[in-house]
């Protein structure tokens, strides 16, 4: 709805959508921030936050991305989903919380029960970002220095998938499926896959999307 669409070229697609999960998509205000919010399916599209959770079937936790990193976790057992918006903003956080932390909080069961798909973003040869976005990182994870590498100028090439393996780990989170940083994954490379706001100004999004259906997780 914010990037030059037409509306009701927007709520087609977002139909389209909802018919074929067989569930209601959520649509989070999303601001690059930590806050991850209960949902059911009497909850509003708009409502401000960077992730989602539920313990209820049919309604889907969604996040839309166009080269931020789309996480989608769930137990081993089935009974809860959730979705966030990982950009690196959000992924840093403050003081070493950010979004997967936030998200991880969500959920009652150890660590080693949950289960996480990275899916699609800007890869590591083409997010180039400045000295203060490794900074954001280092200051509380030193580790996370290997997901840098330098451009000169001041400049990084950032691994955000592997950022956010490493954050996952230091949770106990072991179960990590999905985006492993090589090309295939990134949403500036592959142009007739994915959109991309860092390769193309103007583009649409596209929506990460997890939900309980009942009987088994979808």
């Amino acid at each position: 709805m914010h990037v030059g669409d037409s509306e009701e070229d927007v709520l087609r697609n977002r139909s389209l959508l909802e018919s074929t999960l067989s569930a209601r998509p959520v649509f989070m205000q999303q601001v690059h921030g930590t806050a991850v919010l209960e949902i059911n399916g009497q909850t509003p599209d708009g409502l401000q936050a960077d992730g989602s959770f539920t313990q209820q079937s049919g309604v889907a936790c969604t996040m839309m991305v166009a080269d931020c990193l789309p996480i989608l976790l769930c137990d081993n057992k089935g009974t809860q989903v959730a979705a966030v918006h990982a950009g690196w903003r959000g992924l840093a956080g403050a003081n070493g919380h950010g979004i997967i932390e936030a998200a991880r909080s969500v959920f009652e069961c150890e660590a080693e029960n949950l289960l996480v798909w990275l899916g699609p973003c800007i890869g590591p040869t083409a997010f180039e970002v400045g000295e203060e976005v490794r900074a954001a990182f280092v200051k509380t994870s030193p580790e996370s220095a290997s997901a840098f590498k330098k451009l000169g100028n001041a400049k990084w090439l950032a691994d955000l998938p592997a950022l956010a393996r490493q954050r996952l780990s230091a949770l106990g989170i072991t179960q990590v499926y999905g985006n492993d940083s090589s090309k295939a994954w990134c949403t500036v490379s592959n142009t007739s896959r994915f959109f991309s706001y860092r390769r193309d100004g103007v583009c649409g999004r596209f929506a990460a999307c997890v939900w309980l259906d009942g009987k088994s997780l979808a």
